[in-house]
C-alpha cells in the first residue's frame, strides 16, 4: 500500500497559505501585549478614558464609535484619527464622521503620555481598542481582555469611510450584506447594533424620518407616533441648527444595557437601520432575546467586540508605530 499523501491541488494550497496566514496575523495580538515593552500602557489609557468620562458620560460613546469606524475601514489601523491634508481628504472629514466622531483628544493625551513614558511602542490602534473597551466599562458593561499588537496604517480616505461604514438608513439585508463583509454573522450585526443603546445623534442623520420619508411629505410609519413627536419638539423641521443633537437611548444613554432593544421592540429604534432589526423573524427573535435577558447581551457583545477588534489588523513589520496619531511618520 502506498504511503504517498495525494498532491495539494492549487485551490487547497492557495486556501491553507490562506488559513495559516490568518492564524499567524491573529496569533500575534493577545492579552497583555505590553507587559514587557510598556507595562503601564493599558493603566495610562484608561486613566484618560476615566477622566474624561467623568467630566462628559458622553465620550464614552465617541471612543467606541471611533473604534468602530476605524475597524471597518481598512480594519483596526487608527486610519481614522489621520487628519486631512491639502493634497487629501481623510476618513475622519467624510460625513460618516465629521461632525459626528468625537474623543480624539482623549486618544491624543493617552498618546502623549505613552510617548513620554515608552517612545515609539505603543501603536494608536491599540490605543483605540483599549479605550473603547474601557467606555464600555465606564458605562457599565462587561470589560473584557483586548489582544494587542496592532500597528498603524499609512493611508486614510474619506472615500472608504463613505462606502465601508453601513449608513443609518439601511435595510437589514443592507445590514446584513456590509456586516457579512467584515466578517460578522447577522447574530453579531443584531449584537454589535446594541452600541446604540449610549450616545447621541445629530438631529440630521435621521430628520427624513420625521418630514420625508421615502422621499415623500411625512413620518415613517414605523416610527412609534408619541416618539415621533417628542423628536419633532427637539428638530423642528428645517432647523439650521447643526449642534442639535437628540439621545440614542432615550431612558439611559450613558448606561450600556440592553434599554436599546426595548427601543426597538416599542419602534422607538432612532435609525432606519435600528428599526430594521423586526423586519426579519430569526433578527426580531434576538432584538426580544437581548432585551429579556441582559446580561445575554452584555457578554455577547464584550465577544463581539473582541472579534471587531481583530479585522485586517497589520502586525510585525506591516505599517508603523505613529510617533503623533494624526499625522503618518516621515
Amino acid at each position: 500500500m502506498s504511503s504517498h499523501k495525494p498532491a495539494m491541488t492549487g485551490f487547497s494550497l492557495v486556501l491553507t497559505v490562506m488559513i495559516l496566514s490568518f492564524r499567524s496575523v491573529h496569533s500575534q495580538l493577545r492579552v497583555g501585549f505590553y507587559r514587557n515593552t510598556c507595562s503601564l500602557a493599558e493603566f495610562i489609557v484608561k486613566d484618560e478614558v476615566m477622566k474624561a468620562f467623568f467630566a462628559d458620560r458622553g465620550v464614552a460613546a465617541g471612543l467606541l464609535r471611533m473604534h468602530f469606524h476605524d475597524c471597518f475601514v481598512r480594519g483596526c489601523d487608527a486610519s481614522v484619527l489621520i487628519d486631512s491634508t491639502a493634497t487629501n481628504t481623510a476618513e475622519k472629514d467624510s460625513p460618516a464622521n465629521n461632525p459626528s466622531l468625537r474623543g480624539f483628544e482623549v486618544i491624543n493625551k493617552a498618546k502623549a503620555r505613552l510617548e513620554a513614558l515608552c517612545k515609539g511602542v505603543v501603536s494608536c490602534a491599540d490605543i483605540v481598542a483599549f479605550a473603547a473597551r474601557d467606555s464600555i466599562q465606564f458605562s457599565g458593561g462587561f470589560g473584557y481582555g483586548v489582544p494587542a499588537g496592532r500597528r498603524d496604517g499609512k493611508v486614510s480616505l474619506a472615500s472608504e469611510a463613505n462606502t465601508n461604514l453601513p449608513p443609518p438608513s439601511s435595510n437589514l439585508d443592507q445590514l446584513t450584506q456590509m456586516f457579512a463583509t467584515k466578517g460578522f454573522t447577522q447574530q453579531e450585526m443584531v449584537i454589535l447594533s446594541g452600541a446604540h443603546t449610549i450616545g447621541r445623534s445629530h438631529c440630521t442623520i435621521f430628520s427624513s424620518r420625521l418630514y420625508n420619508f421615502n422621499g415623500i411629505n411625512g413620518q415613517d410609519p414605523s416610527l412609534d407616533s408619541a416618539y415621533a413627536a417628542q423628536l419633532k419638539q427637539q428638530c423642528p423641521q428645517g432647523s439650521t441648527n447643526p449642534n442639535l443633537v437628540v439621545p440614542m437611548n432615550p431612558n439611559s444613554p450613558t448606561v450600556a444595557d440592553p434599554g436599546y432593544y426595548f427601543d426597538v421592540l416599542a419602534r422607538r429604534g432612532l435609525f432606519t437601520s435600528d428599526q430594521a432589526l423586526l423586519s426579519n423573524a430569526a433578527t426580531a427573535n434576538l432584538v426580544n432575546q437581548f432585551a429579556r435577558v441582559p446580561f445575554l447581551w452584555t457578554r455577547m457583545f464584550a465577544d463581539a467586540m473582541v472579534k471587531m477588534g481583530q479585522i485586517e489588523v497589520l502586525t510585525g513589520s506591516a505599517g508603523e508605530i505613529r510617533a503623533n496619531c494624526n499625522v503618518i511618520n516621515n
